[in-house]
């Protein structure tokens, strides 16, 4: 099976080489069945490092290129001035302003939005869970991108395959939180199957953040990670079911 990443019409208008990868087109098996290019799971390295040198095939390059941090739910942003060479810094977004690297985040629910200014020629890719979300990680990316010269109204950005508010039981203390932080995000929150439960939408949080940061168009691809179990790996699905690990999706860009 070939690798078939999903793209998006608002990054291919950009002239953006990108791919929010699925399952299809991996090597790895049992719990981690497809393309796993999660370094951190549990799954065999050698099976890894194989769907991860597939994924910077597919995208023009070679696995030195791929630009992923340590991602620990934090509002870091790092530049990438050419491939990493499986270096990887702490933070949760990436960004460049040359051509060569290949930007990219791991997810298994969270959000992964991919960013570009094309008349700038500066890109970004960002890991946006509730918590980075929450903390400003869609903000640092943008403001990243603003010092190598992009300008936020140019930006289009696009959230790949997450978790959906249908898929998204949180506590009610989520809705608190949200509300106290940030004025107004109490709307992404639905009424749960019991009182103390709320139902989140972390991509339309993910996208009103995009657009407090002045980006100019954004969009969400609309795949729920959690509720298609054949093209897509969910922490939230793994955790429901038992399972001692869970695969990782990785999405990508790169300059043209």
């Amino acid at each position: 099976m070939s690798l078939n990443p999903i793209t998006h019409p608002l990054l291919t208008k950009a002239g953006m080489r990108h791919g929010f990868f699925t399952r299809a087109g991996g090597v790895s098996d049992g719990l981690y069945a497809g393309l796993n290019a999660g370094v951190g799971s549990k799954d065999d390295p050698v099976h890894v490092a194989e769907n991860r040198r597939r994924v910077a095939e597919w995208m023009g390059g070679a696995a030195d290129d791929l630009c992923g941090c340590y991602q620990v739910h934090s509002a870091v942003a790092r530049v990438a001035e050419s491939g990493w060479a499986g270096e990887r810094p702490e933070g949760d977004a990436v960004v460049a302003g040359v051509k060569g690297p290949v930007l990219t985040v791991l997810t298994a629910d969270c959000a992964p939005v991919l960013f570009a200014d094309a008349e700038a020629g500066v890109i970004g890719a960002a890991h946006a869970g509730w918590k980075g979300a929450l903390g400003g990680v869609i903000h640092s990316t943008v403001a990243a991108m603003q010092a190598l010269g992009a300008e936020p109204s140019r930006i289009v950005a696009v959230v790949g395959p997450c978790i959906a508010q249908a898929s998204y039981e949180v506590g009610a203390d989520y809705q608190d939180r949200f509300a106290h932080h940030d004025p107004g995000s109490e709307r992404f929150f639905a009424l749960g199957a019991t009182d103390d439960k709320r139902q989140f939408d972390l991509p339309g949080f993910v996208l009103w953040r995009l657009e407090q940061a002045g980006v100019g168009e954004a969009a969400w691809t609309g795949d729920d990670t959690r509720a298609d179990e054949g093209r897509f790996y969910s922490n939230r699905r793994a955790y429901l079911a038992g399972e001692p690990d869970f695969g990782r999706l990785i999405s990508a860009i790169t300059l043209s």
